[in-house]
């Protein structure tokens, strides 16, 4: 109980600002709440000298404040009484400030008790008029004590990063491998130690050292990219402050403030409703795990704050319905917010793409384990017995470590990291956010995309250009012109009126009338209200007419239920949507408006509103009337509303049952309604959408339309937008119902050139009918609209697809598509459209709906050039690197390359070519290609394997002759001195050692440099490299430099005297260079002569093999 003014201070009243009055209650409230001791809220009795009306028009409303407790605005505290009377006393009030004090102890989530408290005591604690809401100075003090309504960031586990950083990938292989080389040096090697094996041990540790600054670059520079994407994602909220409505980003939000939440949006803050709608729900499952919508009222039902129903909690999602309420807990305050300090951040899973390269690494690393533990098996078994000075155990290990490291591709991973990076950058600059970068890449293996109408394939600006009344159909400038004729009360102003009145968009701001005003609710209602603000003054209307119950449009009921009331009566005006035939009468009689569609709401009338405005009962004739105006309007591509009314005597009504049971009371009485008329509104395709769908199809993908609406709206739209093109249209009759499945042939790829485009055309009562077979028969269809589908036939759409074995991507922005979004193996929402539908997909196209074709090219550009890598990394990187060591082991040889040249090639000379394919541009077929298969088409197969290792035994050979006739047998060594000697060489060992450097130093420069032609051969797949040539618009700018850094890596540490010494290498003559070039050139036109049969001859036995 407010305690009442002293009579002193009532008669000494003058003009005094309320903002005063509120900041010196807040001023006493945190000298209340600065102590640390405790945490809960004193419960406070303000003594306020103003306290405006509280009226509001909506279906659950709280109690106004009785007319002995309201002030007039001007009234005011003399100077001398400015103090206000506060009782404090200890309780469990929630807290008034979220976040004063950010040292302050966090309340427990029992203690909070915003959910007791009446609205009308709320709003007093929190200082807000409901109807005004906060004012600007109110809200620039809060923000400024309080600060952002954001989540902290969790705290970063350094310990943990830096080892993953050392020792993720290869790292914890490198280590070893150091170690293994260290112990190989001493004490294995005493008494004379190899200053080679230190050597190489000091290049492990190096490359270890500069793949983790790699791991940690990559790290933060993706996390700030994705950090950047994410804050391109709108995020904003409809806030009363200052008496308006207004748009404001979610984090501005403070305490006290008055939100509007509405169907799809994601709840900003902890939220205390103090008004909402009967079909008002919430889904609360990213905070309980129960995907069930929990219903919402402004009743409080139960003593926990989390679990009371008339708390929307933040992060949780509004599923239907509307309501109105306070924001009380915010930022780390918020239930989300201290589960979310509480929780610790798990690890990061892996993405498809980074577990498949797992896989290829193990199989690698296996096979490098098997061809290790052989050498061990042969040089205990063979050698050590039968050529005990061959090899000794310190070379031995150093040969396992070398086999082990060049088997290995250790740039993968690398090239893997700043793949993901450069693929977030370009999903960046086209306005494509990825919750998940592996995302991209099933986006490039999508076969089927089964899309929304409504805001993806079109504009989602609905505006009415038809309507029907007295069952005359006019266009909307010649309904202007009957509106002027008739005068006031006439057919057209009346449907306006109810148009106006059954809507739940509001304009915002005070602009004048006739301008382009602003208006905040979802496309539909937007374009009724434009229409209805033609004719009608709607906002005078709505003080007219005050809401006693609603039902907000879902996609389940398809339609929407306002009943209404008078607030005051003119004997001499009959105010729209009421007509002279309407039997309105009594102060309490009250008059019900459904809007929604005609198919749904025909059924549920018995008469309309003729031309002369008298109400007439229908018959069969009439609703053929109605149906053939709805087809005409529809079969243009518009959506049909049938608006309708219907008087409510008040002494008819249990009001008790209306509050306790609203819904279904409104839904009793939907029956019996009068026709007023139809609306019939366009939402014209976005001016990309017909190339976006051609470019799809080119690509191999199948596009599908989900829609809600009529099948003929549907296929009007889908014609407009090139998802059919099929002379004629197929239909469930013409699939048979029992058709044997093994006859059913599958989806053919050819069907363009076999049997030319097929389009199928389903509502959602075929869907509830079709039979398996029907289902395989529709699912060959090239071209497929289903029409008037629920949420959960979107979903079964999905699955269909899915288990028919395509790879399906669903793009939504309503509601009503979150759960295929969550189902479709991508799922693509669109920015502006619900907070659930972004909250369910994959990835958000944050302008034009074509951006999805980016990302479908990004997505196989990113497998392609994982492709490419590998092949470029294989031939040297293994293949020509094990032949040495085999070679060496079974025939006796001198090891042609050494083992730190290996270790060099692996870690050094590949790595930075293999970098530059990262940056490749597509080929010009990429987006003419099949989909990737991803159960068939991997990463790694047979035919990547054939055409790496086919170059490798080029480039093995080529570098053997290097080493054993130019290196060797031209120093005076023949082939033959060494062939299965086994060490045993009959040569001078200071002349042979410098001949086996010279010779190793050869075979590491042949692979160098026919590693550049190998480059550039695998730059492409099918084109030419005169079809995409490495310089120009096609071309990549870090190739050649790639390639000479690399040659000039090889050199410093060949050619450095210094480094010489320590690794055991030399100059080579000027030949070993030339000569390489020679055999690259040989190789690069092999294989430009094998691109030249696979694109002449693409079903010969060479295409069916090419990689």
């Amino acid at each position: 109980m407010m305690p009442s003014l002293t009579s002193a201070a009532s008669k000494a009243m003058r003009p005094r600002a309320m903002s005063d009055v509120e900041s010196q209650a807040e001023t006493k409230l945190s000298e209340v709440l600065s102590n640390d001791a405790p945490a809960a809220v004193p419960d406070l009795n303000l003594t306020r000298q103003y306290h405006r009306t509280l009226e509001r028009t909506n279906s659950i409303r709280f109690m106004s404040t009785p007319a002995s407790r309201r002030v007039q605005p001007g009234v005011r505290l003399p100077q001398e009484f400015r103090t206000l009377s506060i009782q404090v006393t200890e309780s469990h009030h929630g807290t008034l400030s979220p976040r004063s004090g950010k040292k302050r102890h966090v309340t427990d989530l029992a203690q909070l008790e915003w959910h007791k408290l009446s609205p009308d005591d709320l709003c007093v604690r929190v200082g807000v008029s409901p109807i005004s809401g906060l004012d600007s100075a109110m809200v620039k003090r809060r923000l400024e004590k309080n600060g952002k309504n954001v989540i902290s960031p969790a705290p970063r586990n350094l310990p943990k990063k830096i080892f993953f950083y050392v020792f993720g990938g290869f790292g914890s292989l490198l280590f070893g491998g150091a170690i293994v080389c260290f112990i190989s040096w001493r004490p294995l090697g005493d008494p004379n130690p190899s200053a080679s094996n230190l050597a190489l041990a000091v290049v492990l540790v190096v490359v270890l050292f500069v793949q983790t600054f790699f791991n940690a670059w990559q790290d933060f520079t993706t996390s700030r990219v994705l950090a950047s994407m994410s804050g391109l994602l709108p995020s904003d909220v409809l806030v009363q402050r200052d008496g308006n409505a207004i748009e404001i980003p979610a984090s501005d939000l403070v305490l006290g403030d008055i939100i509007k939440i509405k169907l799809g949006a994601k709840v900003p803050a902890d939220v205390r409703l103090i008004e909402c709608s009967s079909d008002l729900q919430f889904d609360r499952s990213i905070l309980t795990g129960e995907s069930k919508p929990i219903p919402a009222t402004v009743k409080n039902t139960d003593e926990n704050f989390m679990e009371s129903k008339n708390i929307a909690l933040q992060g949780t999602l509004c599923t239907s319905g509307s309501g109105v309420g306070v924001c009380v807990e915010l930022g780390d305050s918020t239930v989300f917010g201290r589960i979310a300090k509480d929780a610790t951040r798990e690890r990061p899973s892996k993405t498809t793409l980074e577990k498949e390269i797992q896989r290829f690494v193990i199989i690698i690393a296996s096979l490098a384990f098997v061809v290790a533990s052989m050498i061990v098996i042969l040089w205990a078994s063979w050698l050590r017995r039968d050529h005990p000075g061959f090899i000794s155990v310190p070379v031995l290990l150093i040969d396992c470590v070398s086999v082990a490291i060049a088997f290995i591709p250790e740039g993968l991973p690398v090239c893997v990291t700043l793949s993901l990076t450069v693929i977030a950058n370009a999903m960046r600059r086209k306005n494509i956010l990825c919750k998940s970068l592996a995302t991209v890449e099933s986006l490039g293996c999508v076969s089927v995309i089964c899309s929304d109408k409504t805001g993806t394939l079109t504009q989602n600006r609905m505006s009415v250009v038809n309507i029907a009344v007295g069952l005359q159909p006019l266009s909307i400038e010649d309904a202007k012109e009957h509106a002027e004729k008739s005068g006031p009360g006439n057919l057209v102003n009346t449907l306006a009126g109810l148009a106006g009145l059954c809507n739940d968009a509001v304009f915002s701001g005070s602009e004048e009338k006739g301008a382009e005003r602003t208006i905040n609710g979802d496309a539909t209602d937007t374009g009724l209200l434009r229409f209805s603000d033609r004719f009608e003054d709607v906002n005078s209307l709505r003080h007219l007419w005050k809401e006693v119950s609603k039902i907000a449009f879902n996609s389940k009921n398809k339609f929407a239920i306002k009943l209404v009331k008078l607030t005051r009566r003119d004997p001499n005006v009959l105010p729209s949507p009421l007509n002279e035939s309407d039997a309105f009468g009594g102060d309490d009689d009250m008059l019900l408006l459904v809007k929604g569609a005609p198919d749904i709401l025909l059924p549920r009338c018995s008469s309309y509103v003729d031309s002369d405005g008298k109400i007439k009962i229908f018959f069969e004739k009439t609703v053929e009337e109605i149906t053939a105006v709805q087809t005409n309007f529809a079969a243009q591509g518009q959506r049909v509303l049938l608006l309708t009314k219907k008087v409510i005597r008040g002494d008819s009504l249990d009001f008790d049952q209306l509050k306790e049971y609203p819904e279904d009371t409104l839904i009793a009485l939907n029956k019996d309604l009068v026709i007023v008329g139809l609306v019939a509104l366009v939402d014209p395709p976005k001016n990309d959408t017909p190339e976006t769908v051609r470019l799809c199809r080119r690509a191999g993908i199948r596009f599908m339309m989900v829609t809600g609406d009529f099948p003929i709206t549907a296929s009007a739209i889908a014609k407009q937008c090139g998802i059919i093109t099929a002379p004629a249209v197929h239909y469930l009759q013409d699939l048979p119902r029992e058709k044997p499945l093994e006859e059913i042939p599958a989806f053919d790829p050819d069907y363009l050139e076999k049997e030319g485009p097929k389009a199928l055309v389903l509502s959602g009562s075929d869907i509830l009918a079709m039979t398996e077979s029907q289902w395989k028969q529709a699912l060959s269809f090239p071209e497929v609209v289903f029409a008037r589908t629920t949420p959960q036939q979107k979903l079964q759409i999905v699955r269909q697809y899915q288990s028919a074995g395509a790879t399906v991507a669903v793009t939504g922005d309503g509601v009503n598509d979150a759960p295929a979004l969550k189902q479709a193996d991508v799922g693509v929402a669109v920015a502006g459209g619900s907070e659930v539908a972004m909250e369910a997909a994959d990835l958000i196209l944050l302008e034009d709906f074509s951006a999805i074709i980016d990302g479908i090219e990004q997505g196989r550009l990113a497998f392609e050039n994982l492709k490419k890598i590998l092949l470029y990394l294989l031939p040297a990187g293994s293949f020509s690197e094990l032949m040495p060591v085999i070679v060496n082991v079974l025939f006796g040889l001198p090891q042609a390359l050494s083992n730190i040249q290996m270790i060099l090639i692996c870690t050094v000379t590949d790595v930075l070519p293999a970098l530059s394919l990262v940056y490749e541009h597509p080929e010009a077929d990429l987006l003419t290609r099949r989909p990737r298969d991803p159960r068939k088409d991997h990463l790694v197969d047979i035919k990547i394997i054939g055409q790496a290792y086919a170059i490798g035994v080029l480039e093995s050979l080529t570098a053997m002759i290097a080493a054993f006739y130019f290196g060797f047998a031209r120093s005076g060594i023949p082939f033959s001195s060494m062939w299965l000697k086994y060490g045993s060489y009959d040569v001078d060992v200071d002349h042979f050692a410098t001949v086996l450097n010279r010779a190793q130093s050869m075979y590491f420069f042949n692979l160098v440099v026919m590693q550049w032609f190998n480059l550039l051969s695998t730059r492409t797949r099918r084109l030419s490299i005169f079809q995409q040539p490495p310089i120009g618009r096609s071309g990549n700018l870090f190739l050649f430099p790639a390639m000479f850094i690399s040659l000039g890596c090889g050199i410093f540490f060949q050619y450095v005297p210094a480094i010489q010494r320590v690794f055991l290498t030399t100059n080579v003559p000027y030949y070993s260079f030339l000569l390489p070039v020679a055999y690259g050139i040989g190789v690069l036109a092999l294989d430009e002569t094998r691109k030249l049969a696979v694109r002449t001859f693409p079903g010969s036995f060479i295409a069916k093999i090419a990689w």
